[in-house]
C-alpha cells in the first residue's frame, strides 16, 4: 500500500517521539559545540588562559625591545657598538644585549624574557647614520 499523500500533509501528520526528540536535540548540541569549537574560534577556559599570557609576555617583550633600542642608540658610542653587534657570532648577540644591560627594565633584577631576541633583531636592522640621526632628533 503506497502512501500517495502530498509531503506537507504527512509532515503535519507526524508526530516525534520522545526518543526521537531526545536524539535530534543531542544531534544538535553536538553539531553546535562542534561548529563552535572547529571554525567559530570558542576555546576552553584553560586555553584562553594561555592565550592571555602568551599575549602578555609578548606585549612586555616588545615594550622592553623598543625601549633597549632606544637605550643603545641613546648610549654613547653607538655606532661603534652597532657595529661590533653587527661583527659578534649570531649566538653571542643576545648575550651581549643582556650583559649590557638594555633589556633590564628599570627596578627589575632580570632581562625581560624573549626582548634580547627582538632587540637585536631590530638593531641588525639599523644603520649606523640612522642611529646618529635618532640621537640627535631626541
Amino acid at each position: 500500500m503506497a502512501d500517495n499523500s502530498s509531503i506537507a500533509r504527512r509532515w503535519q501528520d507526524f508526530r516525534a517521539s520522545k526518543t526521537q526528540l531526545f536524539w535530534a536535540c543531542a544531534a544538535c548540541i553536538g553539531a553546535t559545540l562542534i561548529v563552535g569549537f572547529t571554525w567559530g574560534g570558542w576555546v576552553t577556559g584553560g586555553t584562553a588562559k594561555d592565550m592571555v599570557t602568551s599575549a602578555a609576555t609578548g606585549a612586555r617583550a616588545e615594550l622592553a625591545a623598543a625601549i633597549c633600542v632606544q637605550k643603545f642608540v641613546d648610549g654613547p658610542d653607538a655606532t661603534a657598538k652597532l657595529t661590533s653587534l653587527k661583527g659578534t657570532d649570531s649566538w653571542k648577540r643576545e648575550d651581549m644585549i643582556e650583559k649590557g644591560g638594555w633589556v633590564t627594565l628599570a627596578g627589575a633584577d632580570k632581562p625581560v624574557a624573549g626582548a634580547a631576541i627582538l632587540c637585536v633583531r631590530q638593531l641588525m636592522d639599523a644603520k649606523p647614520p640612522m642611529a646618529k640621526a635618532a640621537k640627535s632628533s631626541g
